[in-house]
């Protein structure tokens, strides 16, 4: 093969059968249960980049049902999203996420840089209740309950807030280890069509886990809880900010 034709053919790994396809990503019934608590300042400051900055001490746990994905199939998230500014202007800080689907494993973290683990997180309804759960390995780390739809929300705004930028802290290693790529990302969520939005009573329990740190910002108070539908499309990043731009 010659370095032309790698030139050409290079987009994912392994070249000649890539993880993941090309996008658009196109996500349909997409589900949300996202609850907002309140947490230790100190300890999200030590863990959002710079130029990020912080003004509140929230975090939002999410865990995300994806039944119909193109190229990534029929999978399960969960993980810690951290309200930020960035210039000024409102987004969010994904901090870890945890899935049990390789495709968008591979594809998160190589084109914008998710910081995706595998693990086993599950959402269901339960009789009256929606249940989000995290396993990694046998351990159970995280467990979120939801009353069923108790109350509408209005779709409109949850509409806007997804839409809103989301930030990503992409790393790829040179092979000497070094740093090879080391860029705060921006990227969208696109195309959204709300299909319901509810609250309800909710509850969240973090347990301590060495490689599945989601503890490590406890739960001081669950300020709020949102169960959401929507069919989207998960827009590409832009570089917003190269950390390795002054050691070039």
């Amino acid at each position: 093969m010659s370095a032309e034709r790698v030139r050409l053919k290079a987009f994912a790994m392994p070249m000649t059968s890539p993880a993941f396809p090309m996008g658009p990503y196109k996500f349909y019934d997409r589900e949300f249960l996202i609850i907002t608590y309140r947490t230790d300042l100190d300890r999200l400051r030590e863990l959002v980049p710079e130029p990020l900055a912080i003004t509140e001490p929230l975090v939002h746990y999410e865990f995300i049902r994806m039944p119909d994905s193109t190229g990534f199939g029929d999978y399960t998230e969960s993980g810690q999203v951290i309200p930020v500014t960035f210039n000024g202007q409102p987004g969010s800080y994904t901090l870890a996420m945890y899935l049990d689907d390789h495709p968008p494993i591979a594809g998160g973290r190589e084109l914008w840089g998710f910081p995706k683990k595998l693990a086993k997180p599950t959402l269901e309804v339960h009789t009256d209740t929606l249940v989000g759960t995290l396993d990694y390995g046998p351990v159970r780390v995280a467990t979120a309950t939801m009353g069923y739809k108790h109350r509408e929300l209005d779709v409109a705004e949850q509409t806007r807030r997804l839409a809103g930028p989301n930030y990503l802290l992409k790393i790829v290693p040179h092979v000497d280890g070094s740093p090879r790529v080391c860029e705060l990302v921006r990227y969208h969520l696109q195309d959204i069509v709300m299909k319901g939005a509810w609250t309800g009573p909710s509850s969240l329990q973090l347990s301590p886990h060495a490689l599945a740190p989601v503890a490590d910002l406890p739960v001081l108070e669950i300020v709020e809880t949102r169960h959401l539908i929507a069919n989207l499309t998960l827009g590409l990043g832009e570089v917003v900010h190269d950390y390795l731009a002054s050691h070039r």
